[in-house]
């Protein structure tokens, strides 16, 4: 049979492998090869992106190269053998036997025994390669003791007989044919045939020096000290059945009878029939259970009627996703939304999920879908076939709380988080290829600086590296450039997803590997979320929000100061207080508006309704701003251009944003109507924009896009515009349901603010560290609100800032912000309680404070620093004083009673009182804030003067 490779070693072996999947699948269907399998080392990491790459190849009526999922299994004794299951049932045990040993060792390795490759190894393929194989042809150890190597593998034949081949691979030093030799009588006493293989880490010859490269990464030296670790030649490449012909001449049967392996190792990845927990409870089907859970919170939801538009579209909805089987995915996300809310913990769904009434009804949006102008398919579409994606955020501070409620409700084996590859981009590629080609690190933080963002290939030019003082024709210089352009968007590493959970019906680890976290007690697999995309398996996010926890915690004041219970839902809308503030660009701490840039816009955008705050989360972007839309919509809403639309066609896609496109959704919508996309290339631009900052793709559809405008009479000019814009989406752009679900939160954020602005301060400090703003400035902007400040009290004051009642004469009682222990530099949360729980009636010195509370003299030496012993009467420097005094340990036994007629009596100290400049300075140094008085106050006499 013709000949096909079993184990293609990829870039997913981290550090090791030098060619992508998809290129290993490209040169592989150049070569005419019928199939190829994809083995990196304990892991398959890499091979969904091999098997889409190969789908695209027959999509586009390319050759046709089936992908082999498989793996490279060594084992803790060096014991090496390639897995290539046979069925579904063998990719389930290969996953399983991954499993374990994944989760017996720390993120990143893998301890196996081959007691666990005898219990897991049925119904696969396995390729046992000889004792001393390499990963790649550099130099290594000795490998396994030959006798060992023998024992190990007549067990495996005992144990799976007709399932094990010997793999014969080449090193090219001049020894193959005697190797082979050597290794074929082996087979034939261990009673195994002969397997070739060419055991490739290079798709093609040119990517040797970027093995190196890699190889001194790993090492941690320079590529002129590797020595016998770097490759003697660049032979390790794939090849062809003619090359390998003459390489095996001799041994043809072994060439050929990978080909008989291949055929047999029949299972794809397209047999993974993912199942979404059933989700029944009490009788009920799943969808009956969630058919009645949304009729229920749509009353809840309209308690003065249920509108018929609103009815019909509901109806509509749950008919679709009755169609797709998708009634368990939104039970999964309500149940989680519904466990964090019974916890207190504040929770909002956004993203496209926030045009579907279902998701509001359940309570999983807080949006209601009449607001935005998409229709549910931007959710959930019969067309393109693919799960929805609903992304929750819940308060930053307790999201664990949720993920740990999900791992014990479905079990580890049933739930995992999606992986996040980390990529050579930009700085980590100079910094790290730089490195390796032995460049200083002066020069490595010098062309760092000149790298922007993400970077990407070409981002240093000959001129930027003459302005730092470098000569581009500098042999190894240009050369590390090269080197530099070419590993961009290879993977360094898996991190864990920010909150992407896979919740299967089955054992996850049947359907993927499962792997420890860095985390402690998280859990992953090793796909990320394209790969899950790809394979069409559903996800829930858990995500993480600061403003979600700021909020909540005002909420929490409000009902405890002022009596008052309020929801995300519940708020007072459309306040026109809140707009007028807004319009003043009073936004310093409001989520989403109070970067510098939107500060400048508020006052432009004058917001007086909840959609413009939509308007405005989404248009402060690289998206509209690359694409020159600001402008022209502000002049626009302002009456100083007319509303036109370039056709009436775009007129449907732009109308709410007077003729402008603003949203990720109307760039989509433009290159359907007004382009001519096809919905599968229009879905292909939306993955190439979620994908641009690793890849880069965008631009592959610019002259499919200009072209296509121009063909229905559209202006270049405005053409270009819509495809820059489309690029800018591709660094980062919202879309219309997504900003919908922040304005929801810029306007509860604004209206505590506007309203309560004491309140909304000792919420955002209790929340940090998040947003722009450090402490001294939030202070500040609630002083400037009229709100009363205190300091730190050791009599008052608790870890969290607190709000408080202030009673004085003459005056009507005033709720107070006071400082907690929090803003004290190097004083730990348990040592504030320790101090709170232990104060009872109060202090009445710092020793008191010291034997009480148990703290350590440093600890109340931080105190003494912030001034927090003011309310005893003690002075920044007397507290200090005393704190010092308090030795730490018992006294020397000479010195632990007075000596007899010794009796020694210390004089009292007196401090120089600190002058102001001095307090400052000092608070400053000990809190990041001051409420005395501003710095530049101090100076402003001679200022003045001058």
């Amino acid at each position: 049979m013709p000949f096909v490779e079993l184990s293609a070693l990829t870039n997913f072996t981290f550090l090791t492998g030098a060619s992508h999947p998809e290129e290993m699948v490209l040169r592989a269907a150049g070569m005419g090869m019928a199939a190829i399998a994809v083995a990196d080392v304990n892991s398959v990491a890499g091979i969904v992106r091999a098997h889409t790459k190969a789908r695209e190849l027959a999509r586009d009526g390319g050759p046709r190269v089936r992908l082999i999922p498989a793996a490279r299994v060594v084992l803790a004794d060096g014991f090496q053998v390639t897995c290539l299951p046979r069925d579904r049932a063998g990719w389930g045990r290969l996953c399983r036997l991954l499993s374990l040993g994944r989760l017996r060792a720390v993120k990143g390795d893998c301890r196996l025994d081959l007691a666990d490759l005898l219990e897991w190894g049925e119904g696969m393929e396995l390729l046992v390669l000889a004792p001393d194989q390499r990963l790649t042809l550099a130099m290594a150890g000795e490998g396994m003791e030959p006798k060992r190597w023998r024992a190990h593998v007549a067990r495996l034949v005992a144990r799976f007989p007709g399932q094990v081949s010997l793999a014969l691979a080449p090193r090219y030093d001049g020894q193959d044919q005697g190797r082979f030799q050597r290794l074929s009588r082996a087979a034939s006493a261990l009673g195994v045939p002969t397997v070739a293989t060419a055991l490739p880490f290079l798709h093609h010859g040119r990517r040797r020096r970027l093995a190196d490269v890699l190889t001194a990464i790993r090492l941690g030296v320079p590529v002129d000290r590797l020595g016998r670790k770097a490759l003697p030649n660049n032979e390790g490449r794939l090849r062809s059945e003619g090359e390998m012909l003459r390489l095996f001449a001799g041994h043809e049967a072994a060439v050929a009878r990978a080909g008989e392996v291949a055929a047999r190792a029949g299972f794809s990845l397209d047999e993974l029939q993912y199942e979404y927990p059933s989700e029944v409870s009490g009788g009920e089907s799943a969808a009956q259970r969630l058919a009645r859970l949304a009729e229920a919170g749509l009353d809840r939801r309209y308690p003065e009627g249920v509108p018929d538009r609103v009815h019909a579209q509901m109806a509509h909805e749950l008919e679709l996703i009755a169609r797709l089987r998708y009634e368990p995915y939104f039970l999964t996300v309500r149940d989680i939304v519904d466990f964090a809310r019974a916890r207190g913990i504040l929770c909002q769904g956004r993203g496209s999920a926030a045009n579907s009434v279902v998701c509001y009804a359940l309570g999983v949006t807080s949006v209601s879908p009449e607001i935005g102008t998409m229709v549910f398919e931007r959710f959930i579409s019969e067309a393109r076939n693919e799960p929805p994606d609903i992304d929750v955020d819940f308060e930053h501070e307790r999201r664990e709380e949720v993920i740990q409620h999900i791992y014990e409700k479905y079990g580890r084996h049933r739930a995992g988080l999606c992986a996040t590859v980390i990529h050579y981009r930009g700085k980590r590629a100079v910094r790290e290829v730089g490195r390796a080609m032995g460049l200083s690190e002066d020069t490595l933080a010098a062309m760092s600086s000149q790298i922007w963002g993400w970077g990407g290939p070409g981002a240093m030019t000959e001129t930027r590296l003459k302005e730092i003082g470098l000569d581009p024709a500098d042999p190894r210089l240009a050369q590390t450039l090269q080197l530099i352009d070419e590993i961009q968007g290879f993977p360094r590493h898996l991190s864990q997803h920010v909150g992407g959970f896979i919740i299967t019906e089955g054992r996850l680890d049947e359907l993927v590997p499962v792997e420890n976290a860095t985390m402690e007690d998280r859990t992953v697999i090793p796909w990320d979320k394209d790969d899950i995309d790809t394979l069409k398996i559903l996800k829930v996010d858990v995500l993480a929000l600061g403003m979600l926890s700021c909020i909540r915690k005002a909420f929490d004041l409000l009902e405890r100061h002022h009596h008052q219970h309020f929801t995300l839902a519940t708020l007072p809308p459309e306040d026109p207080e809140t707009y007028r503030m807004l319009c003043r660009a009073d936004s310093l701490g409001v989520f989403q508006v109070e970067s510098r840039a939107q500060m400048n816009f508020l006052p432009r955008m004058k917001p007086k309704c909840f959609y413009d705050l939509v308007i405005q989360v989404a248009i402060i972007r690289p998206g509209p701003i690359q694409g020159d839309m600001v402008h022209p919509f502000l002049r626009r809403r302002n009456g100083q251009e007319k509303v036109s639309f370039p056709s009436d066609e775009l007129g449907r896609v732009l109308g709410k944003t007077l003729g402008v496109p603003l949203f990720q959704e109307q760039a989509m919508q433009i290159a359907i109507v007004g382009a001519g996309f096809s919905p599968d290339e229009a879905d292909r631009l939306r993955r190439s924009l979620a994908t641009f900052k690793k890849h880069g793709s965008v631009s592959e559809f610019s002259d499919r896009f200009i072209g296509g405008m121009l063909a229905k009479g559209y202006d270049e000019d405005f053409a270009r515009r819509c495809f820059a814009q489309i690029e800018g989406f591709g660094s980062y752009g919202f879309p219309e349901s997504h900003a919908a679900s922040f304005a929801l939160l810029v306007y509860a954020s604004a209206w505590v603010k506007r309203h309560h602005p004491g309140i909304f301060a000792c919420a955002l400090l209790n929340s940090q560290p998040m947003g722009f703003y450090a402490p001294a400035q939030i202070v500040r902007d609630a002083r400037e609100h009229g709100v009363t400040v205190l300091p730190p009290c050791i009599q008052a004051s608790h870890w969290d800032n607190r709000m408080e009642w202030l009673n004085r004469p003459e005056k009507a009682p005033e709720l107070a912000l006071r400082l907690g222990f929090r803003q004290i530099k190097g004083i730990a949360e348990e040592e504030a309680r320790w101090i709170s729980g232990a104060r009872g009636n109060g202090y009445q010195t710092v020793e008191d404070v010291w034997r009480r509370a148990g703290v350590t003299p440093a600890i109340l030496a931080r105190l003494a620093e912030a001034d927090a012993f003011a309310a005893l009467g003690l002075s920044r420097r007397d507290a200090l004083w005393a704190a010092e005094a308090l030795a730490e340990g018992a006294p020397l036994p000479l010195f632990a009673d007075d000596l007899d007629g010794e009796g020694i009596t210390e004089p009292a100290v007196h401090f120089r009182e600190m002058t102001l400049g001095e307090a400052v300075v000092e608070d400053y140094v000990a809190m990041r804030l001051t409420l005395r008085a501003h710095p530049m106050a101090l100076l402003r006499p001679w200022l003045d003067a001058a």
